[in-house]
Protein backbone atom coordinates (compact mmCIF):
# COMPACT_ATOMS: atom_id res chain seq x y z
CA UNK A 1 0.00 0.00 0.00
CA UNK A 2 2.81 2.53 0.56
CA UNK A 3 4.04 1.52 -2.66
CA UNK A 4 1.13 2.52 -4.68
CA UNK A 5 1.14 5.76 -2.29
CA UNK A 6 4.52 6.46 -3.09
CA UNK A 7 4.09 6.11 -6.61
CA UNK A 8 1.39 8.15 -7.32
CA UNK A 9 2.47 10.91 -4.84
CA UNK A 10 5.98 10.58 -6.28
CA UNK A 11 5.35 10.46 -10.24
CA UNK A 12 3.37 13.67 -10.48
CA UNK A 13 5.58 15.42 -8.57
CA UNK A 14 9.00 14.43 -10.36
CA UNK A 15 7.15 16.11 -13.14
CA UNK A 16 6.87 19.26 -11.99
CA UNK A 17 10.84 19.82 -11.90
CA UNK A 18 11.04 20.32 -7.77
CA UNK A 19 14.46 17.94 -8.13
CA UNK A 20 16.73 16.54 -10.34
CA UNK A 21 14.02 14.19 -12.15
CA UNK A 22 14.89 15.43 -15.73
CA UNK A 23 18.59 14.69 -15.56
CA UNK A 24 18.23 10.79 -15.79
CA UNK A 25 16.32 11.38 -19.13
CA UNK A 26 19.32 13.62 -20.49
CA UNK A 27 21.92 11.24 -19.61
CA UNK A 28 19.84 8.04 -21.24
CA UNK A 29 19.77 9.64 -24.64
CA UNK A 30 22.95 9.34 -26.14
CA UNK A 31 24.18 12.46 -27.63
CA UNK A 32 26.23 10.88 -30.25
CA UNK A 33 24.48 9.75 -33.48
CA UNK A 34 27.10 6.50 -33.56
CA UNK A 35 26.17 5.31 -30.58
CA UNK A 36 22.59 5.34 -31.41
CA UNK A 37 23.34 3.33 -34.22
CA UNK A 38 25.06 1.09 -32.42
CA UNK A 39 28.18 1.88 -34.11
CA UNK A 40 31.94 3.57 -33.68
CA UNK A 41 32.13 7.05 -35.25
CA UNK A 42 34.43 5.71 -37.97
CA UNK A 43 32.37 3.15 -38.63
CA UNK A 44 29.36 5.45 -38.88
CA UNK A 45 31.34 8.25 -40.83
CA UNK A 46 32.01 5.54 -43.42
CA UNK A 47 28.34 4.31 -43.41
CA UNK A 48 27.43 7.85 -43.94
CA UNK A 49 29.91 8.70 -47.27
CA UNK A 50 28.44 4.95 -48.62
CA UNK A 51 25.04 6.46 -48.40
CA UNK A 52 25.82 9.31 -50.22
CA UNK A 53 28.19 8.14 -52.52
CA UNK A 54 24.73 6.01 -53.06
CA UNK A 55 22.59 8.74 -53.59
CA UNK A 56 24.65 10.89 -55.70
CA UNK A 57 24.88 7.58 -58.27
CA UNK A 58 21.20 7.34 -58.09
CA UNK A 59 20.63 11.01 -58.58
CA UNK A 60 23.02 10.65 -61.54
CA UNK A 61 21.23 7.75 -63.34
CA UNK A 62 17.98 9.31 -62.86
CA UNK A 63 19.26 12.46 -64.94
CA UNK A 64 20.84 10.63 -67.06
CA UNK A 65 17.32 8.67 -67.54
CA UNK A 66 15.37 11.58 -67.93
CA UNK A 67 18.16 13.21 -70.41
CA UNK A 68 17.44 10.04 -72.71
CA UNK A 69 13.77 10.40 -72.70
CA UNK A 70 13.94 13.75 -73.41
CA UNK A 71 16.52 13.18 -76.62
CA UNK A 72 13.84 10.89 -77.79
CA UNK A 73 11.01 13.41 -77.50
CA UNK A 74 13.45 15.56 -79.33
CA UNK A 75 13.93 12.83 -82.32
CA UNK A 76 10.09 12.17 -82.55
CA UNK A 77 9.19 15.86 -82.43
CA UNK A 78 11.56 16.49 -85.34
CA UNK A 79 9.76 13.58 -87.27
CA UNK A 80 6.36 14.47 -86.77
CA UNK A 81 7.24 18.47 -86.88
CA UNK A 82 6.23 19.71 -83.97
CA UNK A 83 7.38 22.57 -81.88
CA UNK A 84 10.30 22.02 -79.48
CA UNK A 85 10.75 21.78 -76.38
CA UNK A 86 12.07 24.09 -73.75
CA UNK A 87 12.45 21.89 -70.83
CA UNK A 88 13.94 19.07 -72.85
CA UNK A 89 16.51 20.79 -74.21
CA UNK A 90 17.56 22.14 -70.78
CA UNK A 91 17.57 18.33 -70.11
CA UNK A 92 19.75 17.45 -72.83
CA UNK A 93 22.88 20.25 -71.86
CA UNK A 94 22.55 19.46 -67.97
CA UNK A 95 23.10 15.42 -68.61
CA UNK A 96 25.83 16.78 -71.69
CA UNK A 97 26.52 15.50 -74.83
CA UNK A 98 27.25 11.71 -74.01
CA UNK A 99 23.00 10.78 -74.36
CA UNK A 100 21.97 8.70 -76.55
CA UNK A 101 18.36 6.94 -77.13
CA UNK A 102 18.21 3.34 -76.13
CA UNK A 103 18.72 0.79 -78.88
CA UNK A 104 15.27 -0.80 -78.37
CA UNK A 105 13.58 2.50 -78.77
CA UNK A 106 15.43 3.63 -81.88
CA UNK A 107 14.61 0.70 -83.61
CA UNK A 108 10.62 1.19 -82.39
CA UNK A 109 10.17 4.71 -83.58
CA UNK A 110 12.24 3.65 -86.83
CA UNK A 111 10.24 0.80 -87.36
CA UNK A 112 7.40 3.02 -87.13
CA UNK A 113 8.56 5.29 -89.88
CA UNK A 114 9.12 3.07 -92.24
CA UNK A 115 5.55 1.70 -91.91
CA UNK A 116 3.90 5.14 -92.23
CA UNK A 117 6.46 5.62 -95.35
CA UNK A 118 5.24 2.57 -96.64
CA UNK A 119 1.58 3.46 -96.04
CA UNK A 120 1.77 7.11 -97.43
CA UNK A 121 3.17 5.67 -101.25
CA UNK A 122 2.04 4.98 -103.86
CA UNK A 123 2.63 1.47 -103.54
CA UNK A 124 1.01 1.15 -100.47
CA UNK A 125 -2.16 2.83 -101.53
CA UNK A 126 -3.08 0.14 -103.86
CA UNK A 127 -2.21 -2.28 -101.39
CA UNK A 128 -5.15 -1.07 -99.37
CA UNK A 129 -6.85 -1.11 -102.34
CA UNK A 130 -6.26 -4.96 -103.03
CA UNK A 131 -7.04 -5.66 -99.38
CA UNK A 132 -10.89 -4.08 -99.71
CA UNK A 133 -13.88 -6.46 -100.17
CA UNK A 134 -15.24 -4.27 -103.46
CA UNK A 135 -18.73 -6.21 -102.69
CA UNK A 136 -18.96 -4.66 -99.58
CA UNK A 137 -17.98 -0.90 -101.15
CA UNK A 138 -20.79 -1.30 -103.77
CA UNK A 139 -23.17 -2.29 -100.74
CA UNK A 140 -22.30 0.82 -99.04
CA UNK A 141 -22.83 3.30 -102.00
CA UNK A 142 -25.84 2.05 -103.39
CA UNK A 143 -27.28 2.47 -99.54
CA UNK A 144 -25.98 5.50 -99.43
CA UNK A 145 -27.27 6.65 -102.69
CA UNK A 146 -30.65 5.15 -101.99
CA UNK A 147 -30.98 6.93 -98.35
CA UNK A 148 -30.03 10.01 -100.66
CA UNK A 149 -32.96 9.58 -102.61
CA UNK A 150 -35.27 8.88 -99.68
CA UNK A 151 -34.36 12.12 -98.19
CA UNK A 152 -34.81 14.37 -101.52
CA UNK A 153 -37.84 12.66 -101.74
CA UNK A 154 -39.11 13.25 -98.27
CA UNK A 155 -38.08 17.23 -98.75
CA UNK A 156 -39.47 18.16 -102.33
CA UNK A 157 -43.20 17.69 -102.75
CA UNK A 158 -42.41 17.68 -106.93
CA UNK A 159 -40.53 13.72 -106.42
Amino acid sequence: MAFLIKSMIGNPLSGIGLGGGGDKEEEAAPKDPAKAAGMTREEYEEYQKQVVEEKMERDADFLHKKAERATLRVCLREKYRLPKSEQDDNMIEIAGDDVDVPEELLKMVDEDATEEEGKESIMGQFQNLQNMDMDQLKEKASATVTELKTKAEEKCSVM
